[in-house]
C-alpha cells in the first residue's frame, strides 16, 4: 500500500512538473511571437501619415526623372576676405539634376554656371567659410541663385542641388 501511495505522489509531482513546463512553453512562444510582430512593423512598416507627406512634398518640390551628376570640370578657386587676413579658398563642385534634359541643359550651359559660382562664392567672407554653418548657408544661397540664373537662361531652374565634392582653405 505504501508503494502505490508513493506511486501516486511521484505521478501526481510529474504532472504537475509537466503542467509548469507547459506554461512556460506557451509563456515563452507567445513572447517569440510577440518580439518578431512588434520587429517586423518598426523593420519593415513605417508611420504611412508621414510617408505620404513626405511623398506629397517630394513630388511638388522635385521634378520626376532620375538623378544625374554634372561635374564641373575646374575647381573654384578664390580669395576670401576676413578680419584678421584673407584666405585662399579651392572649392570643387558637382550639380544634381534630374532627368536626361536637365544634364544636357546643364552640361550646355557650364560657363554661365561657372560665371556664377565664381561671383556668389566670391561674395562671401573668409570667416563665413570656417564654420560649418556657413558652409551650408553658401551652398544654399548659391543654389538659389544658381536657380534664378538658369530660368532666365532656359525657362526651368535645371538644378536640385549643389554638392561641394572638394572644399579648402587656407
Amino acid at each position: 500500500m505504501a508503494a502505490e501511495i508513493d506511486e501516486q505522489e511521484a505521478q501526481q509531482e510529474n504532472e504537475q512538473g509537466s503542467k509548469k513546463k507547459l506554461v512556460i512553453l506557451i509563456a515563452s512562444g507567445v513572447l517569440i511571437l510577440i518580439i518578431g510582430v512588434v520587429g517586423t512593423f518598426l523593420f519593415l512598416g513605417g508611420d504611412p501619415v508621414n510617408e505620404q507627406t513626405t511623398a506629397g512634398a517630394q513630388a511638388d518640390d522635385v521634378p520626376l526623372g532620375n538623378a544625374y551628376y554634372v561635374s564641373l570640370p575646374r575647381p573654384f578657386i578664390f580669395n576670401a576676405p576676413g578680419q584678421t587676413r584673407d584666405r585662399l579658398v579651392q572649392i570643387n563642385v558637382q550639380l544634381m539634376v534630374r532627368g536626361t534634359r536637365n544634364e544636357d541643359l546643364a552640361r550646355q550651359n557650364i560657363p554661365a554656371i561657372e560665371g556664377t559660382l565664381h561671383r556668389t562664392f566670391s561674395s562671401t567672407t573668409a570667416e563665413s567659410l570656417l564654420t560649418s554653418d556657413g558652409r551650408t548657408q553658401l551652398r544654399a544661397g548659391s543654389l538659389n541663385v544658381l536657380r534664378n540664373e538658369m530660368t532666365e537662361l532656359t525657362g526651368s531652374p535645371v538644378i536640385e542641388e549643389i554638392l561641394f565634392t572638394g572644399f579648402v582653405i587656407q
